[in-house]
């Protein structure tokens, strides 16, 4: 009995307990903002037709902007592919939205896919959050603000953003949007070449065609579009160096943001 002796005293071994990834932290802490300004959050399937994925979104075939993302099918009739931008969920959602009971407000994120040369900024794949709003008589005004809260919910109060022309086969204007650089504060250094500005996203006001390919009267509805990718806003905003340490499962580098899990 002596040598099955348990000494109940000593301390149990500690279960070592997990926390969400990085990515999954920034997708949740801007999820739960757009919720709050009255967005819905919508996802979609990965794999997509051709028909959502490009045509729906403006971009016919052997349209030039598929260059970079007409990639990825997993048929021989290239009819479906590995999604490359989540506005396939917005195509869809479009289709079966009743505009005569609410106006549309909604966020699509997910992880999509595009043929790259992999490296420290560089990704096959990676995760991309979408928002949407159509409305009557929706304005750049209102994309302007939207996006200002964002950026200084994300990156801090007194962040400021400013537009660029820029353009996207789905929106029309389109704009590139910057935020004032983390490291200066708009100052200019080696962080920002020297110019005060970080780019962060693309935006613009929904193209026409895109709504009335999902059946939409875009002489009475209007609105805009954002899209921005959760890597490249969990790097700059925690300062990540090399955007393949979010997919290494190296946990020397996963724990260092267990603290900032909710």
């Amino acid at each position: 009995m002596q040598k099955e002796a348990i000494d109940v005293t000593l301390p149990g071994k500690e279960s070592y307990l997990g926390s969400h990834h990085l990515i999954n932290i920034v997708r949740q802490d801007i999820e739960e903002f757009c919720v709050s300004l009255g967005y819905q959050v919508i996802t979609g399937p990965e794999v997509e037709s051709d028909h959502y994925n490009f045509e729906m979104m403006n971009i016919p075939k052997n349209h030039p902007a598929r260059d970079m993302q007409d990639t990825f099918y997993v048929d021989a009739t290239h009819e479906h592919l590995m999604r490359s931008q989540t506005s396939p969920v917005q195509a869809r959602t479009l289709e079966k939205h009743d505009f005569s009971k609410s106006p549309l407000k909604m966020i699509s994120p997910g992880k999509v896919y595009r043929r790259d040369d992999d490296d420290a900024t560089h990704s096959h794949q990676f995760n991309q959050l979408e928002g949407l709003v159509i409305d009557e008589n929706i304005t750049m005004a209102h994309l302007k603000g939207t996006l200002q809260a964002i950026a200084q919910h994300v990156f801090g109060e007194d962040r400021e953003i400013r537009l660029r022309p820029s353009y996207f086969p789905f929106t029309e204007p389109s704009v590139e949007v910057d935020v004032t650089c983390f490291a200066c504060g708009g100052k200019g250094c080696s962080t920002c070449k020297s110019t005060g500005w970080i780019e962060v996203l693309g935006a613009g006001m929904v193209h026409p065609n895109v709504l009335e390919n999902a059946g939409v009267d875009s002489q009475k509805y209007g609105g805009f579009a954002f899209g921005l990718g959760l890597d490249r806003f969990a790097i700059l905003k925690y300062g990540v160096s090399d955007i393949r340490d979010f997919y290494l499962n190296d946990v020397r580098f996963l724990e260092q943001f267990r603290q900032e899990a909710k």
